[in-house]
């Protein structure tokens, strides 16, 4: 165990491309709609019927022939008999005919021989007519059948984060059940005979371990149940058996700690013992460039940084595009936009630099402000932060109100494409 283990660098983007092309499919399922907020579809959305349904109206005002309103003027106004009226769900008794109206309420179907809808505020009322004081064109005011969608339709391509407005959709057209992705088994084992129980009081040398519980808690925002498998002391005995165990029952399997090259760091040969192939075992970024990535199968192992800071990158770069992937999604990467540096960061670049920071608009545009202390270990600033600022490789420095890369954090999909 005491002999170095050689480590080779590789590019963030090279390793989120191996990430996610060793992210195996898995299988679907069909939910009932009010389960499906969160999921990733396995089937497009499809309009069954045009949406509309009919040609309606998207006021309040009175149904009318336009070709009754040519030659209105503020000093020629003229007058419109109601002759019924009528509400969303309703029919009108008959058509109209010249100079009649109907009134009708919002999402009402158009009477016969209708062409227009005047607003309530565009007329003078007076018992059972009306007066007007422009013309009317054909179609004005009309929402027609088929304007919103068409039937056979693609409206939503299969791979898609279902949120609020997607269900919305599902329910116009039907869908009572949704083929969704089902969820991937995933697996937390926190490693390190320094870690105690977050009930337990500090002792001299331990520390109580916040990365399973944030791992939990990030997969928790992805709607993704975990197993845990507890904490484990440095004994390559028993994280040999728990690993193998917790391989049994998940498809991804996430431990935190043991990743770096210390006589305690046991997973790069609970790896080799597997006969697990590793992706990568160093990434050109801070934090997190121990982050080491394997496959056994069709299972993922992601050994991440015992420090917070890095662990919690580690996931955001690594395991959550990947766990994505695997469900089907379309995006899986975190936004990118950018922003304006919130304070200066003179700190030389070696690697690609994630740093945690709070992104606000303001006057200025959007800003994005370091949150905090920033070392690997740090805590403090993973609870303040809302987005990863990105500083590229090579440069030496930032000055405030300069223009960055950010990543924002807890949103709902992402780009497509990956160029750090």
């Amino acid at each position: 165990m005491g002999k170095s283990l050689m480590r080779k660098p590789i590019q963030v983007k090279e390793a989120v491309q191996l990430v996610t092309e060793h992210a195996k499919l898995i299988d679907s399922e069909v939910v009932r709609l009010e389960d499906t907020y969160g999921r990733i579809l396995r089937e497009p959305i499809i309009a069954r019927h045009d949406v509309p349904p009919f040609d309606r109206s998207p006021y309040d005002g009175f149904a009318i022939r336009a070709e009754d309103s040519l030659g209105a003027s503020g000093s020629n106004r003229i007058e419109f008999q109601v002759i019924d009226e009528i509400g969303a769900g309703h029919l009108a008794k008959r058509g109209i005919e010249k100079g009649e109206a109907i009134r009708i309420m919002t999402g009402a179907p158009i009477p016969e021989n209708a062409t227009a809808v005047v607003m309530l505020e565009q007329t003078v009322e007076s018992d059972q007519t009306f007066t007007l004081r422009k013309a009317f064109e054909n179609g004005e005011n009309i929402s027609l059948r088929g304007e919103d969608a068409t039937e056979g339709e693609v409206l939503i391509e299969q791979g898609a984060v279902i949120h609020p407005g997607t269900t919305a959709l599902l329910a116009t057209f039907g869908y009572a059940e949704v083929k969704v992705s089902k969820k991937p088994i995933v697996g937390i084992l926190s490693t390190g005979t320094e870690l105690l129980e977050v009930n337990e009081e500090l002792e001299p040398g331990k520390i109580r371990n916040s990365n399973g519980p944030m791992i939990a808690a990030q997969l928790k925002r992805m709607g993704i149940q975990y197993k845990s498998y507890g904490m484990l002391g440095d004994n390559l005995d028993a994280c040999m058996e728990m690993v193998e165990t917790a391989l049994e029952e998940t498809d991804v399997l996430i431990t935190t700690g043991g990743v770096s090259v210390g006589d305690y760091d046991y997973l790069p040969v609970i790896y080799e013992k597997l006969g697990a192939e590793v992706l990568f075992n160093k990434v050109a970024m801070r934090p997190g460039s121990v982050t080491t990535v394997a496959t056994l199968g069709n299972h993922l192992l992601f050994g991440l940084s015992g420090n917070p800071s890095a662990c919690f990158t580690g996931f955001e770069l690594f395991t959550r595009p990947a766990l994505l992937k695997m469900m089907g999604a379309e995006k899986t990467y975190m936004p990118r936009t950018k922003a304006l540096l919130g304070d200066d960061f003179t700190k030389p670049n070696p690697f690609t630099r994630f740093i945690r920071a709070v992104w606000e608009m303001t006057e200025e545009g959007p800003v994005a402000t370091p949150a905090g202390f920033n070392k690997s270990s740090a805590v403090s600033s993973i609870a303040r932060g809302n987005c990863m600022i990105v500083l590229p490789s090579g440069t030496r420095g930032f000055t405030k109100r300069m223009e960055v890369d950010v990543l924002l954090l807890g949103v709902e999909e992402g780009v497509s494409t990956w160029d750090l």
